[in-house]
């Protein structure tokens, strides 16, 4: 049996029944699911959680489903990761990344979504899902939907890294690349949506798709012991990950997992497609599309879903964000990968170069409890550090010449 009540319009707030709709057919505005949290209250326990595997599901009375799970057994719970060498450099004393660079099976934080999605795909009865994307979200679907035995239909920008869409084509599905940027996909794709009767994940499946991103936030709190941190940086491409997680923030502190909830959430943007961090900034409710031009393409979301709401979480706890340039971002990407041994995609390098600035300005403190999620792997996209890294020795098969060679090593 599950907990969810229903849906509800986050505007207006008019209700409906569990359906595959996203959208208010009174106000337009997106629709949110809604949950028993005095059901959940009695019965999901500490003792209950730590009982269960080790993935998403360990929280599943949170999570929008009705019997058990179909998808992503094997996926979330990843390693929230202490990073005492990295705090040193970038000037804070207690610092952690939350690793979804290692994510089953594909790699990013969207195995998350991706799993709640086609798991409430099953129960709704679809037997086609499909997705636009930008990398990341297409390769989860890919993958989840061929374990699940679902057609898949993944739409993508034809100009997205040659790696990412080899790494989608390897399952196989219905790889349609549109002679556009992600927002004109997305267009698109809610036409699609409109006409044939399948599962688009962040279409028409997308408010029960997006509570999949609540995961990470539980896993955080788990991790640090049943508390919240005092600052969460977020790459924020929709603003649906930043609004999730600190929806499960909420949620932990309502059923009484939590005692206090004092986080500050910040939101991280590439400056060449950072309508979110802008209105931020600026102190504007409004987001201002713009034209994605930037190497981190899993955010570049020129007309972000999410953006608006985004914007109202960071007010409403304290926070602020920072956009970077690409420079930064491949800068950031070296930084973590030698001091941390943590291999990011761009988005993870728009996440600690924004909070690098966010320490340097001081909004967040040195003795913040600080969490960076770092959302993908750098495997997605090495061609954004191409060029910028340092250079193999080359030599002889003989000792002579690696002799000569690590002198000149030890020279430096």
């Amino acid at each position: 049996m599950g907990y969810v009540q229903g849906l509800k319009c986050r505007e207006c707030g008019r209700e409906y029944p569990v359906a595959p709709v996203y959208v208010c057919e009174f106000c337009f505005g997106p629709l949110e699911v809604v949950y028993d949290y005095e059901g959940i209250k009695k019965i999901l326990t500490k003792e209950k959680i730590f009982s269960r595997p080790q993935n998403l599901w360990r929280y599943k009375e949170l999570l929008p489903i009705d019997g058990e799970p179909t998808s992503g057994l094997y996926s979330g719970f990843t390693p929230l990761v202490r990073a005492d060498k990295l705090a040193k450099i970038i000037g804070v004393k207690n610092l952690y990344i939350k690793d979804d660079t290692v994510t089953h099976p594909t790699l990013s934080f969207k195995d998350r979504v991706v799993a709640v999605a086609l798991s409430k795909a099953r129960e709704f009865g679809f037997d086609t899902v499909a997705c636009a994307s930008t990398g990341n979200l297409a390769h989860s679907v890919s993958a989840h939907g061929a374990a699940g035995g679902f057609k898949r239909f993944i739409f993508i920008p034809a100009s997205l890294e040659r790696s990412k869409i080899i790494a989608s084509l390897a399952y196989e599905p219905n790889l349609i690349a549109v002679d556009g940027n992600y927002d004109e996909v997305n267009r698109l794709c809610s036409e699609v949506a409109n006409k044939y009767r399948w599962a688009f994940v962040n279409i028409n499946i997308r408010p029960f798709y997006a509570e999949g991103s609540k995961t990470q936030g539980y896993e955080i709190v788990e991790q640090l012991g049943w508390k919240a941190p005092d600052a969460v940086v977020v790459p924020s491409a929709s603003g649906s990950l930043l609004t999730k997680i600190w929806k499960s923030f909420k949620e932990m502190k309502q059923i009484g997992l939590i005692d206090e909830l004092n986080t500050k959430v910040f939101s991280a943007q590439a400056t060449g497609c950072s309508p979110i961090v802008a209105a931020i900034k600026q102190g504007v409710d409004v987001i201002k599309p713009v034209k994605p031009d930037t190497i981190a393409k899993s955010l570049a979301i020129g007309n972000p879903a999410d953006g608006y709401y985004a914007t109202q979480v960071v007010k409403e706890s304290g926070g602020f964000g920072e956009d970077v340039s690409d420079q930064e971002i491949i800068d950031a990407i070296k930084l973590l990968a030698r001091a941390e041994g943590i291999f990011a995609e761009t988005a993870g390098g728009v996440t600690l170069a924004s909070a690098i600035k966010l320490i340097k300005e001081g909004y967040i403190k040195e003795n913040s409890l600080t969490v960076l999620c770092i959302t993908g792997n750098g495997l997605k996209t090495k061609e954004a550090i191409v060029g910028h890294t340092v250079e193999p020795y080359y030599i002889q098969p003989n000792l002579r010449s690696f002799e000569e060679t690590l002198k000149k090593i030890n020279e430096k």
